[in-house]
């Protein structure tokens, strides 16, 4: 099962201007944040939250910014 970050995508651009500078806020390296947001690697709850406070999230937001399951098409 992998998941849809389209929406967090655009939430990091919305408040950073970049991913770039996203990664930076999470102290991780621009490749980091793209395998997260790839599905290459999973993100940790520690990140989650860290993530849902620099981006201006709720809790009752997570659902929908980190686990969208991706449609497959067939």
């Amino acid at each position: 099962m992998s998941f849809e970050y389209n929406k967090l995508r655009g939430r990091i651009v919305e408040k950073y201007g970049s991913q770039t500078e996203f990664a930076k806020a999470m102290k991780w390296s621009a490749r980091t944040l793209s395998k997260k947001i790839n599905g290459k690697i999973p993100w940790k709850q520690t990140d989650i939250c860290t993530a849902i406070q620099l981006l201006g999230l709720s809790e009752e937001d997570i659902q929908e910014y980190f686990f969208t399951i991706k449609v497959q098409n067939i």
